[in-house]
C-alpha cells in the first residue's frame, strides 16, 4: 500500500506506544539523581560517589546499546523492547531494597542494561512503520515523550520520597515499566518482530551496507556519535546537579531547586514540538541545530555567571531546555541521512551510545567539581560542550553532502 494511503490514526498509535516506552526509558535516566539528598543523609556519600552511580548506569547502557542494535536488526524489536522494560523494573526494585553501595551499583547496572535497547528498537520501528512525510512529527513525538519522562522523574520521585521516603519512591517506580509492558502486549502488532527497513513505505536514503560492520568505516557515523556524546555531557551535568547548584548558588530549598530540572525538561519538550515543525520546513539541518544550540549556550553562560536573580536563572534553564529540544528532530533526521539501508538498528545503536558515553562522563566529571565547591562553573562546562557539538554537527552534514 502506498504511504499516502496509510491512515494517520494507525501511525499515531505506533508513535504513541513507542513514545510511551521511550518516556519510561528517560524516566529511568533520573531514577536516582533526584534522590541524592536523601542518599547523602542516610549513607553519607559524596557527590562523586553518587555521580558514579549514574556513570555506571550509562557505561553499561553504552556498551550494550551498540550490541542491542545488532540484535534488533537480526531478530526484530518486540522481545528486545520487552526485555529492556523488565530490566528497568528490576533496577528500581534493587535500588529500593538496597542497603549498601554495592547493591546500588547492581541496581543501576540493571537500569543501564534495560536502557540500552530503546533507541535501536524505537528508530527501527519508526523508520520501518512511519511514512516518510510523517517522520518529522514522529521524531518530534519520540523526543517529546523522552523529555516528558525526564520531567516526570523528579516530580514523581521527590513527590513520593518527601512524605514516604526514598525507598517507597523507588519501589513505586518499579511498577511503571510493568504497566508499559502490559500496554505493549495488548497492542503487540506494533512491536511484532519484523525485519527492520524492509517496509517499502520508508526506504533509507543510503545504499545497503555490504557487511554487518561496514558502516563503522563511515566517518559520518563517528561525527554523529561525537555530537551525541558532547550534548549528553551537557544534559547529564544539568540533570544530575542543577538542583544542587541552584541550592548552593541561588539559595533555593530542595523542592524549589528541583524546579530547575523540571523547567528545563518541560521546555525541552516544547522545543521538540517546534523542532518537528522546523525540520519539515527547513532542510538545512546544520543551521537548525546551530540556531538551537547557540540559544542553549548563551543561557548556560548566564546561569553560570550567577548575576541574575534565581527566578531569572530558572527562566534561563527553560530557554536552555527549549534550545536542546529544538535541535532534537533535526538531529534525528541527520542520523537518518547517514544511515545505510538495512542497518538502522546498528547505526542508531552505535550513534546513540554516544548519548550514554556523555551521560556516563558527566556525573564523574562534574561531581568532582561540586565536591571542590565549583558549583556555578559547571555551567561553563555545559556551554563549552554545546559549542563543540555545533562543530561536530556541521562537520557531519558537510561530509554527508559530499
Amino acid at each position: 500500500m502506498s504511504a499516502n494511503w496509510i491512515p494517520w490514526r494507525s501511525e499515531a498509535r505506533i508513535m504513541g506506544l513507542i513514545g510511551l516506552a521511550h518516556m519510561t526509558s528517560h524516566f529511568f535516566h533520573l531514577i536516582i539523581a533526584p534522590l541524592f539528598p536523601w542518599l547523602r543523609i542516610e549513607f553519607g556519600y559524596s557527590f562523586t560517589e553518587l555521580g558514579f552511580l549514574m556513570t555506571m548506569f550509562f557505561i553499561v547502557s553504552g556498551i550494550f546499546q551498540a550490541a542491542a542494535g545488532f540484535v534488533v536488526d537480526r531478530f526484530g524489536a518486540g522481545i528486545t523492547l520487552l526485555g529492556g522494560l523488565l530490566c528497568l523494573s528490576l533496577c528500581a526494585l534493587c535500588l529500593g531494597l538496597s542497603n549498601s553501595y554495592a547493591w546500588l551499583i547492581v541496581g543501576v547496572c540493571f537500569g543501564g542494561l534495560g536502557n540500552s535497547v530503546f533507541h535501536p528498537v524505537d528508530f527501527s520501528l519508526l523508520n520501518s512503520r512511519i511514512s516518510v512525510s510523517r517522520l518529522g512529527p514522529a521524531y518530534s513525538v519520540h523526543g517529546l515523550t523522552g523529555n516528558i519522562g525526564w520531567a516526570l522523574a523528579p516530580v514523581f520521585l521527590v513527590g513520593i520520597a518527601t512524605p514516604f521516603g526514598w525507598r517507597a519512591a523507588l519501589l513505586c517506580a518499579a511498577v511503571l515499566p510493568l504497566v508499559v509492558i502490559g500496554m505493549l502486549l495488548l497492542n503487540r502488532d506494533v512491536i511484532r518482530n519484523i525485519k527492520p527497513d524492509l517496509d517499502d513505505r520508508d526506504p533509507m536514503p543510503n545504499k545497503p551496507v555490504s557487511t554487518d560492520l561496514a558502516f563503522l568505516r563511515d566517518p559520518k557515523i563517528w561525527w554523529c556519535f561525537s555530537f551525541f556524546a558532547l550534548v549528553s555531557v551537557a544534559i547529564g551535568a544539568t540533570q544530575n546537579f542543577s538542583s544542587s547548584i541552584f541550592s548552593n548558588v541561588y539559595a533555593l530549598d530542595t523542592q524549589a531547586a528541583t524546579m530547575s530540572i523540571i523547567i528545563m525538561m518541560l521546555t525541552s519538550a516544547v522545543g521538540m514540538v517546534m523542532g518537528g515543525w522546523l525540520v519539515s520546513r527547513s532542510p538545512r539541518l546544520e543551521q537548525n541545530i546551530t540556531l538551537a544550540l547557540v540559544m542553549a549556550t548563551a543561557s548556560a553562560v548566564l546561569v553560570g555567571v550567577a548575576i541574575v536573580p534565581s527566578q531569572i536563572a530558572l527562566l534561563l534553564m527553560g530557554v536552555m531546555g527549549f534550545g536542546i529540544g529544538l535541535s532534537g528532530p533535526s538531529r534525528d533526521m541527520l542520523i537518518r541521512t547517514v544511515t545505510p539501508e538495512g542497518a538502522t538498528g546498528r547505526v542508531y545503536g552505535v550513534v546513540y551510545s554516544g548519548l550514554d558515553v556523555g551521560l556516563a562522563i558527566a556525573p564523574a566529571l562534574f561531581g568532582g567539581m561540586l565536591d571542590r565547591g565549583y558549583f556555578a562553573a559547571v555551567f561553563y562546562g555545559v556551554a563549552a560542550c554545546f559549542c563543540l557539538s555545533i562543530v561536530t554537527a556541521r562537520r557531519a552534514t558537510k561530509i554527508a553532502a559530499g
